[in-house]
């Protein structure tokens, strides 16, 4: 007797694995799925419908449901912290980073990677307080010869500047925890161009009002 190798699902039409990942997120009445989920309820196995989408998620993203466990670097979530922490002026609570307004990443991504929401403020407060070449940050693509720092401001730095100026603006004292549409800049008060370094002593908090206003002043 010969056997025959036989593939199954090799080219799964897209519109039908969405249809059938929607049709099984309606009976379990949930907005995501796992991998598990989908294959005791669904049409397709989940190992196919993740080689048709390239990542489970994508499949998901497609099917206008939500992602699980999506990746995030650590740098992202610290950069999601901080901007959180701005946009409330303060150290933010757990479920703050919950509210999708002003977080990009939930709580729960930061609890599988800390363990706890405490362990992921002091890492980041730990980061931001690491020894640092934040003088001359990755990135500069301008003339540094005349200078001893990049025009460039990184994430330590930035932070730094912003904490120091308790995230209000230092010309008009605008806040995003007083009005959510204040956009925050850190700006050279000796501007780069005219000879001002990028250190903590040169920068200042504008909102982006006074920022525009300033243009390349002194």
């Amino acid at each position: 007797m010969k056997f025959e190798y036989h593939e199954h699902h090799s080219k799964l039409d897209k519109n039908q694995v969405i249809a059938d990942l929607k049709r099984v997120s309606k009976v379990l009445g949930r907005d995501s799925l796992s991998m598990k989920e989908y294959d005791d309820q669904g049409e397709y196995s989940s190992s196919a419908v993740h080689r048709r989408f390239g990542s489970w998620n994508i499949a998901l993203r497609e099917a206008g449901l939500n992602c699980r466990n999506e990746f995030h670097t650590e740098e992202e979530m610290f950069q999601n912290l901080e901007n959180v922490w701005i946009r409330k002026g303060r150290q933010p609570r757990r479920s703050e980073m919950n509210d999708k307004s002003i977080s990009v990443i939930s709580s729960g991504t930061y609890l599988r990677k800390f363990s706890r929401w405490s362990n992921a403020l002091k890492s980041f407060v730990g980061y931001i307080n690491a020894v640092d070449d934040a003088q001359t940050p990755i990135g500069s693509t301008l003339n540094t010869k005349q200078h001893k720092t990049s025009r460039d401001i990184n994430l330590r730095l930035r932070f730094k500047v912003l904490q120091r100026d308790k995230f209000k603006c230092c010309s008009c004292g605008a806040s995003p925890a007083k009005n959510p549409g204040v956009e925050l800049h850190v700006d050279h008060i000796v501007p780069w161009s005219k000879g001002g370094e990028t250190v903590l002593e040169n920068l200042q908090t504008l909102c982006s009002k006074c920022n525009g206003g300033k243009s390349n002043l002194m």
